[in-house]
């Protein structure tokens, strides 16, 4: 009976995944054909206006060639015109020579004769008839400014549709993911010359496999890549997965989308759990920052009894505010001198990585891990359930890995930003510089119960980068180290149920003093 409820059990599932697989492809169907509609339309209007273009662009040039035209006739007029007026002057003064020369033949007195004769030789010789050429300066030929159309008309009438780019192929094997970058790869099936640039498209999703038409998230456009391969860079992996899609653009259309794929994108996400904070912390989802003015209008009486038996430092009222639970369960916020506020997930397994960037002018700051049972008045560094570096830039400089109130001074420059990276199976708590990944210190810890990142602040404040892959080289020194077996923590472990895996000092310097005013 039971295996029979267990195969029906499956079946059951079976049908409920098939179902919201035809649920989410009707949906997409009804997606395209609403959409049919609307790019048909726009097509047209593509169309129509490229045809516009081309028939203003013809009538510019028809225009032009007219005025071409009409400024030659004027040239070859304006020649002609003059040529004509001066051959006529010419054949005037010619018949008037011509006229005086046939009278002085019938002269017959010799002195007028000769007298008539030279004045006729003169005038011969300086008339414009014989000055003038005899040719045209122009010609009636118009043909050198005639159009052949032919092969463009030829052109026009063998004019078709653009064909559209092929859908590229994503190649799933090529794309990587890595320090919070994609590289997206692809490829055309047939070669297209053609092609002038791709449209690269993605989202985050939390579900696997194809993406759905009422997802969460819009789909992100990169537009104008003229390489079949794009990195996007700086990402935050906030969700599990993203989805990816590419299509091929030439001068005219844009063509199909290629099938989506889908790269997990699995990154340790968290905030700052704000029921945790002491009140003398304001806390925002990524930023926590020291407020002396948190808590200020408290009863004295009630912190007088809060602080019963403990040291003279007052400690603020539990606040009486709604607040959503934290993954940690209820619990008393931080209170006393522990200005701390703990992170709102906690890690049971696995390797996690996550960076912590400080105020330039924070006074005092601690990072680092705890166990979720922290007392309320416990401090980092200052129990054997707290693992953390400190940093105090009060009185006294001091930069310092700390646990179960032991330390050791870490001879290095204190960093921008601090990397914290958690491998959690295998014990391993690792402080990096963030930005040249140089190793600070490591803890090597059996861990009895999930932790949480656990920060301190006071007189500053920190900014929290979360949803970060595990860095490339902090996962090749990571597996170098434990290669060579061992890191180079040197804080010891009282608790028994702990293991260090290097020997420490017999006694080392307390930094207390230089945590609070």
């Amino acid at each position: 009976m039971d295996s029979q409820k267990d195969a029906l059990q499956r079946i059951i599932a079976t049908l409920a995944n098939k179902n919201e697989e035809l649920q989410n492809f009707i949906e997409t169907l009804n997606h395209t054909l609403g959409r049919v509609q609307v790019n048909s339309t726009q097509v047209v209007s593509d169309l129509e206006e490229e045809f516009d273009t081309v028939y203003s662009i013809l009538d510019e040039m028809k225009e032009s060639m007219i005025n071409t035209i009409k400024q030659e006739t004027v040239r070859k007029s304006h020649e002609l015109q003059n040529q004509l007026t001066q051959s006529t002057n010419a054949l005037e003064s010619a018949e008037e020579l011509l006229e005086f020369a046939n009278n002085a033949l019938h002269i017959a007195d010799e002195g007028e004769f000769t007298k008539a004769a030279k004045q006729i030789k003169d005038r011969v010789t300086m008339a414009p008839a014989f000055r003038l050429t005899m040719k045209p300066k122009a010609t009636d030929n118009m043909t050198h400014l005639m159009v052949d159309f032919s092969q463009e008309r030829q052109l026009l009438q063998g004019l078709k549709f653009l064909p559209v780019p092929r859908a590229p192929e994503i190649v799933l094997g090529d794309c990587l993911v890595i320090d919070n970058e994609v590289t997206v790869t692809w490829r055309i099936p047939v070669e297209d010359s053609k092609i002038d640039h791709y449209i690269l498209e993605y989202r985050k999703t939390n579900h696997e496999g194809l993406p759905r038409v009422k997802d969460e998230q819009c789909w992100e456009v990169v537009d104008n890549i003229k390489t079949s391969e794009y990195t996007l860079q700086g990402l935050r992996f906030d969700t599990k997965f993203m989805n990816f899609r590419v299509r091929a653009c030439n001068k005219a259309a844009a063509g199909d989308y290629s099938d989506p794929v889908t790269l997990e994108t699995r990154a340790f996400n968290f905030g700052f759990d704000s029921t945790s904070s002491h009140l003398n912390l304001k806390v925002e989802d990524r930023s926590v920052e020291w407020d002396p003015q948190g808590g200020k209008g408290v009863d004295s009486k009630v912190k007088g009894k809060e602080n019963k038996g403990r040291s003279g430092t007052p400690s603020p009222k539990r606040t009486s505010v709604t607040r959503s639970p934290a993954p940690r369960g209820a619990r008393d916020r931080f209170t006393g001198e522990s200005y701390t506020v703990l992170g709102d997930t906690s890690i049971e397994s696995g390797q996690h990585y996550w960076e912590v960037k400080p105020q330039k002018d924070c006074k005092s700051y601690s990072v680092g891990l705890a166990y979720r049972n922290l007392g309320k008045f416990d401090q980092l560094g200052k129990t054997n359930t707290t693992w953390c570096i400190h940093v105090n830039n009060w009185l006294q400089n001091s930069f310092a890995a700390k646990h179960n109130n032991k330390a050791k001074n870490l001879d290095v420059p204190v960093p921008d930003s601090i990397g914290i990276y958690c491998d959690f199976d295998r014990g391993q708590l690792s402080f990096y510089n963030a930005e040249n990944k140089q190793l600070l210190h490591t803890f090597k810890v059996r861990f009895t119960q999930p932790v949480v990142p656990a920060f301190m602040v006071w007189c500053g404040g920190l900014t929290l980068s979360t949803g970060l892959q595990i860095p490339s080289a902090v996962r090749s020194f990571q597996k170098t180290e434990n290669g060579l077996g061992g890191s180079n923590s040197s804080i010891s472990q009282q608790d028994p149920s702990v293991a260090c895996d290097i020997c420490f000092y017999d006694k080392l310097p307390s930094v207390d003093s230089s945590l609070m005013p």
